[in-house]
């Protein structure tokens, strides 16, 4: 007797990846890219979802051209939609610099600092996140946005 295979969800369905170079007005466009394909995969501008996604993209993106910048070099800015979220994924080429991981991140020291709550952003408005090393050097920072009610984007 034969056992009839479990079916499965694609894991993968649709993805968008773009290169940006390491510059402040680049990290602004890569918000309003991530927008736009949220947009055209069916999440509208506004929604939660959409929301985050933006948080977490600008956040990423200005920490890759602040901290993560190699003159002449650029980042690039991935995002998938998977099964129940959106992966976001911005990609430099500074693999001695990392950020800390989830769980470890800590607010300024000063609380009227102007820089140093990217990360706290990310860990309050991701569901996951991680930081991965990246070959030839430099690092990924992955972060992931669950949507409720995910399944009507499969139509």
């Amino acid at each position: 007797m034969t056992a009839l295979p479990t079916p499965q969800q694609p894991v993968t369905v649709r993805a968008f990846a773009q290169r940006l170079s390491a510059t402040p007005r680049a990290a602004r466009l890569a918000r309003h890219l991530a927008l736009a394909q949220l947009h055209t995969w069916g999440i509208p501008p506004g929604c939660d979802a959409s929301d985050a996604v933006a948080l977490v993209v600008a956040e990423l993106a200005a920490n890759a051209v602040t901290h993560g910048r190699v003159p002449g070099r650029d980042f690039e800015l991935r995002l998938s939609l998977v099964t129940g979220s959106v992966r976001v994924e911005v990609t430099d080429t500074v693999g001695d610099r990392r950020p800390p991981a989830p769980g470890e991140v800590a607010p300024p020291a000063d609380p009227l600092d102007e820089s140093g709550r990217g990360l706290l952003l990310v860990d309050a408005v991701a569901d996951r996140w991680e930081v991965l090393e990246r070959e030839p050097p430099g690092k990924t920072v992955r972060a992931e946005i669950d949507l409720p009610g995910w399944a009507v984007l499969w139509r």
